[in-house]
């Protein structure tokens, strides 16, 4: 099967990319593939497609790669919609909401809202017991020490 996807080239943090015609079982490196059929810099935003030959690979069964498909879709070679390439953030969909996405079952909620509102009534009315402070590991010693001058005589 064929499809219509990049090449990059370019140097480290300067890309550049080829739109080659190649089988979609093997990578196009190494000049494996059947035609260049445009090119698209990102860096200076020059773009050529030779829309006559993408045309012709599109009627002999080429696929588009998501983001070609977009780029032919700005240029005006294809009359479709363009196609979500990025992937969404859950991050930015659990600030949307308010809270983040966990699959709870039915009954599992159930049992945690009641066993929340039995705590709740148990608690009512009742004064709320303060914890004693923790002695200091210095004064701990200290203790032990004494226990043991006074221990067994």
């Amino acid at each position: 099967m064929l499809k219509i996807r990049f090449l990059r080239r370019g140097k480290k943090k300067q890309p550049f990319y080829k739109i080659v015609v190649t089988d979609k079982r093997k990578p196009p490196k190494g000049g494996n593939f059947k035609e260049q059929v445009g090119f698209y810099n990102p860096l200076t935003k020059e773009k050529a497609v030779k829309k006559d030959r993408i045309e012709y690979w599109i009627s002999k069964g080429a696929q588009l790669s998501d983001t070609v498909h977009n780029l032919l879709v700005k240029e005006g070679v294809i009359k479709k919609s363009k196609i979500d390439v990025h992937k969404k953030s859950k991050k930015k969909e659990e600030d949307k909401k308010g809270e983040p996405k966990t699959e709870i079952k039915e009954g599992e909620n159930k049992e945690v809202k009641e066993g929340v509102k039995e705590k709740s009534e148990k608690t009512e009315g009742k004064p709320v017991e303060q914890d004693k402070p923790e002695k200091k590991p210095e004064q701990k010693k200290e203790e032990k020490k004494e226990e043991v001058k006074e221990g067994p005589k």
